[in-house]
Protein backbone atom coordinates (compact mmCIF):
# COMPACT_ATOMS: atom_id res chain seq x y z
CA UNK A 1 0.00 0.00 0.00
CA UNK A 2 1.32 3.46 -1.12
CA UNK A 3 1.99 5.89 2.06
CA UNK A 4 -1.37 8.52 2.47
CA UNK A 5 -1.07 11.85 0.63
CA UNK A 6 -2.81 14.49 1.48
CA UNK A 7 -3.38 17.98 -0.29
CA UNK A 8 -3.07 21.18 1.90
CA UNK A 9 -5.81 22.54 2.42
CA UNK A 10 -7.89 19.97 0.74
CA UNK A 11 -9.28 20.26 -2.75
CA UNK A 12 -12.06 17.83 -2.44
CA UNK A 13 -13.49 16.16 0.97
CA UNK A 14 -15.57 12.77 0.85
CA UNK A 15 -18.14 12.29 2.54
CA UNK A 16 -19.95 9.12 2.48
CA UNK A 17 -23.31 8.72 4.46
CA UNK A 18 -25.80 5.94 4.75
CA UNK A 19 -28.26 7.91 5.82
CA UNK A 20 -28.44 7.60 9.11
CA UNK A 21 -28.31 10.28 11.65
CA UNK A 22 -24.29 9.37 12.46
CA UNK A 23 -23.83 10.00 8.90
CA UNK A 24 -25.51 13.38 9.10
CA UNK A 25 -23.40 14.51 11.84
CA UNK A 26 -20.12 13.42 9.45
CA UNK A 27 -21.56 15.47 6.60
CA UNK A 28 -22.24 18.84 9.05
CA UNK A 29 -18.32 18.11 10.17
CA UNK A 30 -17.64 17.79 6.20
CA UNK A 31 -19.59 20.91 4.88
CA UNK A 32 -17.60 22.67 7.81
CA UNK A 33 -14.49 21.59 6.79
CA UNK A 34 -15.17 22.54 2.78
CA UNK A 35 -16.23 26.05 3.78
CA UNK A 36 -13.12 26.67 5.61
CA UNK A 37 -10.71 25.30 3.49
CA UNK A 38 -12.72 26.46 -0.11
CA UNK A 39 -13.23 22.87 -0.84
CA UNK A 40 -15.25 20.64 -3.31
CA UNK A 41 -17.65 18.23 -1.34
CA UNK A 42 -18.14 14.74 -2.39
CA UNK A 43 -21.33 13.25 -0.88
CA UNK A 44 -21.29 9.62 -1.85
CA UNK A 45 -23.67 6.14 -1.27
CA UNK A 46 -22.94 3.15 -1.53
CA UNK A 47 -26.24 1.00 -2.69
CA UNK A 48 -25.42 -2.73 -1.36
CA UNK A 49 -26.00 -5.39 -3.52
CA UNK A 50 -28.93 -7.15 -3.60
CA UNK A 51 -28.91 -10.73 -3.43
CA UNK A 52 -30.09 -12.18 -6.97
CA UNK A 53 -32.01 -15.56 -7.18
CA UNK A 54 -31.96 -17.16 -10.19
CA UNK A 55 -34.90 -16.71 -12.63
CA UNK A 56 -38.26 -17.94 -11.56
CA UNK A 57 -41.77 -17.70 -13.10
CA UNK A 58 -43.17 -17.47 -9.62
CA UNK A 59 -41.21 -14.00 -9.10
CA UNK A 60 -42.19 -10.81 -9.86
CA UNK A 61 -39.15 -8.98 -9.02
CA UNK A 62 -36.41 -7.75 -11.11
CA UNK A 63 -32.82 -7.50 -9.68
CA UNK A 64 -31.43 -5.06 -12.12
CA UNK A 65 -34.71 -2.68 -12.13
CA UNK A 66 -34.96 -2.63 -8.45
CA UNK A 67 -31.00 -1.79 -8.46
CA UNK A 68 -31.30 1.12 -10.79
CA UNK A 69 -34.45 2.53 -8.52
CA UNK A 70 -32.12 2.66 -5.66
CA UNK A 71 -29.49 4.07 -7.43
CA UNK A 72 -31.52 6.66 -8.41
CA UNK A 73 -33.49 6.83 -5.21
CA UNK A 74 -30.41 7.48 -3.32
CA UNK A 75 -29.20 10.19 -5.69
CA UNK A 76 -32.28 11.73 -5.36
CA UNK A 77 -31.66 11.82 -1.04
CA UNK A 78 -28.02 12.79 -1.90
CA UNK A 79 -29.17 16.30 -3.63
CA UNK A 80 -31.55 16.48 -0.66
CA UNK A 81 -28.81 16.45 1.91
CA UNK A 82 -27.02 18.56 -0.25
CA UNK A 83 -29.68 21.03 -0.48
CA UNK A 84 -30.36 20.87 2.95
CA UNK A 85 -26.93 20.47 4.63
CA UNK A 86 -24.70 22.30 2.22
CA UNK A 87 -26.77 24.57 0.53
CA UNK A 88 -24.27 26.98 -1.67
CA UNK A 89 -21.74 26.51 1.63
CA UNK A 90 -18.93 24.79 -0.85
CA UNK A 91 -19.70 22.91 -4.69
CA UNK A 92 -20.88 19.54 -4.80
CA UNK A 93 -21.22 16.69 -6.53
CA UNK A 94 -22.99 13.26 -5.72
CA UNK A 95 -21.55 9.69 -6.08
CA UNK A 96 -23.95 6.51 -6.29
CA UNK A 97 -22.22 3.06 -6.73
CA UNK A 98 -22.97 -0.42 -5.70
CA UNK A 99 -21.16 -3.05 -3.96
CA UNK A 100 -19.56 -3.42 -0.22
CA UNK A 101 -19.92 -0.02 1.30
CA UNK A 102 -16.15 -0.28 2.73
CA UNK A 103 -14.19 -0.96 -0.20
CA UNK A 104 -16.17 1.19 -2.75
CA UNK A 105 -15.85 4.27 -0.27
CA UNK A 106 -11.86 3.61 -0.98
CA UNK A 107 -12.44 3.11 -4.58
CA UNK A 108 -14.79 6.44 -4.88
CA UNK A 109 -11.73 8.37 -3.21
CA UNK A 110 -9.41 7.15 -5.50
CA UNK A 111 -11.38 7.62 -8.23
CA UNK A 112 -11.99 11.01 -7.58
CA UNK A 113 -8.91 11.52 -6.23
CA UNK A 114 -10.48 13.28 -2.55
CA UNK A 115 -7.82 14.53 -0.05
CA UNK A 116 -9.90 13.88 2.73
CA UNK A 117 -12.39 11.64 3.88
CA UNK A 118 -14.65 12.26 6.74
CA UNK A 119 -16.89 9.24 8.11
CA UNK A 120 -19.42 9.10 10.91
CA UNK A 121 -18.11 6.07 13.61
CA UNK A 122 -21.04 4.65 15.81
CA UNK A 123 -18.59 3.95 18.25
CA UNK A 124 -20.02 0.26 18.40
CA UNK A 125 -17.79 -1.56 21.09
CA UNK A 126 -17.59 -5.44 22.20
CA UNK A 127 -19.91 -8.08 20.63
CA UNK A 128 -21.58 -5.53 18.11
CA UNK A 129 -18.12 -4.66 16.81
CA UNK A 130 -16.59 -7.92 16.70
CA UNK A 131 -19.96 -9.49 14.78
CA UNK A 132 -20.43 -6.37 12.85
CA UNK A 133 -16.61 -5.03 12.00
CA UNK A 134 -16.75 -1.30 11.16
CA UNK A 135 -17.25 0.31 7.54
CA UNK A 136 -15.10 3.42 8.94
CA UNK A 137 -12.41 1.14 10.56
CA UNK A 138 -12.37 -0.64 6.87
CA UNK A 139 -11.67 2.84 4.97
CA UNK A 140 -9.36 4.09 7.90
CA UNK A 141 -7.00 0.94 7.22
CA UNK A 142 -7.27 1.02 3.61
CA UNK A 143 -7.41 4.65 2.27
CA UNK A 144 -4.83 6.19 0.26
CA UNK A 145 -5.95 9.62 1.77
CA UNK A 146 -6.22 10.81 5.44
CA UNK A 147 -9.93 9.87 7.07
CA UNK A 148 -11.36 11.79 9.67
CA UNK A 149 -13.83 9.90 12.27
CA UNK A 150 -16.62 11.59 13.30
CA UNK A 151 -17.34 9.41 16.78
CA UNK A 152 -21.49 9.74 17.02
CA UNK A 153 -22.57 7.77 20.55
CA UNK A 154 -24.69 4.67 19.82
CA UNK A 155 -28.22 5.37 21.18
CA UNK A 156 -27.61 2.82 23.95
CA UNK A 157 -24.71 4.69 25.43
CA UNK A 158 -26.46 8.25 24.95
CA UNK A 159 -29.63 6.81 27.03
CA UNK A 160 -26.48 5.92 30.27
Amino acid sequence: MTPSRMTLPPKLILCPTDFSPASYAAVEAAVELAQHFGAELCLTYVVPSVPYLADNPEYDFKVPEFEEMLRQSSKEKLQSIADEYVAGKAPVRIVVCDGRAADEIVNVASAQKADLIVIATHGFTGWRHMAFGSVAEHVVRTALCPVLTIRVPDTAEVEK
